[in-house]
């Protein structure tokens, strides 16, 4: 049993596998998903590996070699299978939280702060969220904490120099080839940063051929896509960079101060992650000053230099909690070896009352959470049985460790916590989107079917979600302003709302007809979740007053 408990790469294993790979089709498919998954999805119809495409249009925003591990997975375990999808995200989580506790163990030579700070990793909450989801940000970052790992076996060892600074270089490239230069710029710099400010760049001079061998295979690596998409579709990618350049200072513009609520991003580790960022209550309090000041300075130079876009949104955060995780370690290791001594209520009251808030939520979840589900509990009462027990014992096993002072079994329980919660919880998530109206853009082909194949257009815009519901490119009719009109004497278009009446004046010489709405929504109409991108209008425009739909 003691040999199982020092294996910490095993149990890391189980945690991950708990938290990002079971039930991976629970949720649906969300905007970025789409995008990727359709991306993935025409490279393997279409053959478009290298031109990426979207709905049959280039797509060069995002370099492909997530795409490429999705579209490999797909072709494998089926592209209609969500959990196929969505395996690859999974799969590199796993090996970040994994390498994070190689690195951590290494730069701290405390197996102890690399596995707490691991787990932490692992339960943060938009690192659950990246790991279960079919986006690109996990891909970038974790390919990146090898690069990283790798540099710092460079920077503090003489051994295999050439060795480690090209694997450095190909996992640089794979970050890069992820989602070009975010990984860089909000992970890599701070890193450097930090490590320059506290180990200290030693015998730099003697490492400049190998840095300078780093440097071009990591260009060579990073740059071969975006030359052979320049070189062979010029006008497209010229477009592309026009439209992408404007968002990042037009598009969601937040002030400087917008990320300093970023250890809220950690979820049930927020209270401890904010008290392990009081630089001067904790330094003289933990086990390694030198190590604890390394990841207080690698988060907030991360932090500060994301602060510095003007674009922001809160999932641009996700690097910043791989440092924040390893910095928060150190205020649990603390915890682990001077709790059960502390006397001073400023310290503990904050303890008690963030495990005590998950213990009871735990605790009184089988009574609240039916008086807010059971409306809703048809189909998921296996589930929720499950689900109850599971919380309430592992409530009950919280709140009985708080009070005992032990707060390493409660730091553990708080990590099965979460675990059943993915278990047994996200079979639920359903139960909570309910729409009487939704009707998948994906029966429109059996309306196609039953009507002699008639071609279908977008009117102005696609919506990624709907795309990836129907199976295939839909033509679009205003592009970007640029008007393709149909050729055929009948055909069907789909209108959003906002388009209505354009739509109208514009066929007003033609005979329409409303026939369908297809609604994709998770929520009901009048619901504030209700969004009206996830509907379109049906409508069969012909110039034969005979045909009948």
């Amino acid at each position: 049993m003691k040999k199982l408990q020092n294996n910490h790469i095993l149990l890391l294993c189980v945690a991950c596998i708990a938290i990002f790979f079971v039930n991976l089709d629970a949720l649906y498919v969300n905007i970025m998903e789409a995008r990727n998954f359709t991306t993935a999805r025409e490279m393997l119809h279409d053959g478009n590996w290298l031109l990426t495409t979207l709905n049959g249009e280039p797509r060069y925003q995002k370099p492909p070699l997530p795409t490429w591990l999705t579209a490999i997975s797909g072709a494998i375990f089926g592209l209609k299978s969500l959990t196929a999808m969505r395996l690859p995200a999974a799969l590199i989580t796993l090996f970040l939280v994994v390498t994070t506790y190689k690195f951590a163990e290494r730069f701290s030579n405390n197996r102890t702060i690399a596995f707490i700070g691991s787990l932490i990793l692992a339960t943060s909450f938009y690192i659950i969220f990246s790991g279960r989801n079919g986006q690109w940000d996990i891909f970038t970052h974790g390919f990146m904490m090898v690069c990283i790992y790798q540099l710092y076996l460079f920077f503090t060892s003489e051994r295999m120099k050439y060795q480690r600074i090209l694997i450095a270089a190909l996992f640089f490239g794979a970050s890069f080839m992820s989602k070009g230069p975010v990984s860089l710029y909000a992970l890599l710099l701070p890193f450097l940063i930090a490590f320059g400010v506290v180990f200290k760049f030693q015998n730099l001079k003697n490492e400049i051929l190998p840095l300078v061998v780093f440097v071009v295979v990591s260009l060579l690596l990073s740059g071969w896509w975006y030359w052979y998409t320049y070189t062979f579709d010029t006008e497209a990618v010229a477009e592309i960079t026009r439209r992408e350049t404007g968002n990042w200072t037009s598009y969601n513009v937040r002030p400087f101060y917008y990320y300093w609520s970023f250890f809220t991003q950690s979820g049930v580790w927020t209270i401890p992650a904010f008290i392990g960022l009081l630089y001067p209550y904790l330094k003289n309090r933990v086990s390694d000053k030198k190590g604890y000041r390394f990841t207080f300075l690698w988060t907030m130079a991360s932090v500060i230099l994301l602060s510095i876009i003007p674009e922001k949104k809160s999932r641009y955060l996700l690097p910043v909690l791989i440092p924040l995780a390893l910095n928060t370690a150190y205020y649990i290791e603390y915890l682990f070896l001077k709790f059960a001594q502390l006397k001073d209520r400023r310290e503990t009251i904050p303890v008690y009352f963030n495990f005590g808030l998950i213990a009871t939520i735990g605790i009184v979840f089988p009574i609240g959470g039916y008086l807010f589900l059971k409306d809703a509990l048809a189909g998921y009462w296996v589930w929720f049985i499950l689900l109850s027990a599971a919380l309430l014992s592992v409530g009950i096993y919280l709140l009985l460790n708080l009070l005992r002072k032990k707060i390493r079994a409660v730091f553990y329980g708080t990590i099965v916590f979460i675990a059943v919660i993915m278990c047994f919880g996200m079979p639920m998530a359903k139960a909570l989107t309910i729409n009487p109206e939704y009707n998948p853009l994906s029966e429109l082909n059996d309306w196609q079917a039953q009507n002699n194949n008639i071609p279908v257009y977008e009117f102005t815009y696609f919506t990624p979600e709907l795309i990836w519901d129907y199976g295939k490119p839909i033509p679009v009719i205003m592009n970007f302003g640029i008007e393709n009109l149909p050729k055929e004497e009948s055909f069907a278009v789909l209108v959003a709302q906002e388009d209505t009446e354009k739509f109208k004046k514009m066929f007003a010489d033609r005979n329409f007809q409303k026939v369908e709405r297809y609604d994709m929504n998770a929520k009901a109409p009048g619901e504030s979740s209700h969004r009206t991108r996830l509907w379109r209008d049906l409508y069969v425009v012909t110039s034969v007053t005979s045909i009948q739909f």
